[in-house]
């Protein structure tokens, strides 16, 4: 019969507490000086959309708007490979449709068509901001509730803070990096909670049951009992969906990178939330075993047992 390896992993706990604030301050530092860079849905734009007969060069377009001094435009199909959706974050003019049409085909021995011309507001993108910070707040919210009713209050401050440190986290790539941050990046973001929830879940649920399981070790000691057991289920789902993740993102197409990027980032750093941040802010937090253990029945509810 083969004997669990224990890890230390709350031996690291000082040093992966300092890498977490470090990345915290940064993230909340880039995002207060650079901000976010918004996409069209966002900030508003122009949607054109052109038909060919045939496939078409993605590269070969992107080159030729860029040579045309449109240099934020976002080509991507549409529905089909010879329907191309173009995006930009330039003001609306109803002979712009013409122009992209007319930079397009040259070169192109094949005829293209106008299908669409429209603005997208950035009064839409207001609302969408706002609706999409609700949302979150909101899920974080459920989030603490939920997992204050499943297991303790503890528990659930250390879920919130491990979910919040991802989000932050992801934020601050897209900041320091100056990617495109749209509705499919928002979605990412929603994503990496439930995921890093669910990981969160997975490991608490261990946590308490080897506090009620292991009544002569102290809190450290269980912590790294739990993490060592719950280890290797851990590292399959999250190799596994980084497998997929980076196949969408090189694969997928510029309609979905900002997707696969985001959960990219957010798998990994849930990864470890749900091992340093969740467990070690459990341990700040003062667990112990009196927190988990169930209340004693009262003498006099003693029922004798039947023969």
């Amino acid at each position: 019969m083969t004997t669990q390896k224990i890890y230390n992993f709350m031996g690291l706990r000082k040093i992966a507490a300092g890498l977490s604030i470090a990345l915290l301050l940064i993230s909340i530092a880039s995002l207060a000086i650079n901000g976010l860079k918004f996409g069209l849905d966002f900030t508003g734009g122009s949607l054109i959309e052109v038909g060919f007969e045939q496939e078409p060069d993605l590269n070969g377009l992107r080159d030729k708007l860029q040579s045309a001094g449109y240099d934020d435009a976002v080509v991507q199909t549409f529905g089909s490979p010879v329907d191309i959706l173009i995006r930009m974050g330039v003001a609306h003019d109803p002979k712009l449709g013409d122009q992209v049409l007319q930079t397009l085909q040259s070169g192109e021995a094949q005829e293209l068509t106008l299908r669409r011309n429209e603005y997208v507001g950035a009064q839409v993108g207001e609302e969408l901001r706002e609706q999409g910070g609700l949302g979150m707040l909101l899920a974080l919210f459920m989030v603490m509730v939920y997992v204050a009713f499943r297991f303790q209050l503890k528990f659930s401050v250390g879920a919130v803070t491990a979910l919040a440190h991802d989000v932050l986290i992801v934020l601050g790539v897209f900041s320091v990096l100056q990617l495109d941050f749209d509705l499919t990046v928002l979605a990412a973001l929603l994503a990496v909670i439930g995921y890093s929830l669910n990981d969160t879940i997975v490991v608490s649920d261990r946590i308490r049951e080897n506090f009620r399981k292991l009544r002569k070790s102290d809190s450290v000691e269980i912590m790294n009992v739990s993490l060592s057991q719950t280890l290797g289920r851990t590292l399959v789902t999250s190799l596994t969906t980084l497998l997929v993740l980076m196949a969408l993102a090189i694969f997928g197409g510029e309609m979905i990178h900002g997707f696969a990027i985001a959960l990219l980032i957010g798998v990994c750093v849930g990864t470890y939330s749900s091992i340093y941040v969740a467990a070690n802010a459990l341990i700040m937090l003062g667990i112990c075993k009196e927190d988990l253990m169930p209340p004693e029945k009262p003498e006099g509810d003693e029922v004798d047992e039947m023969p």
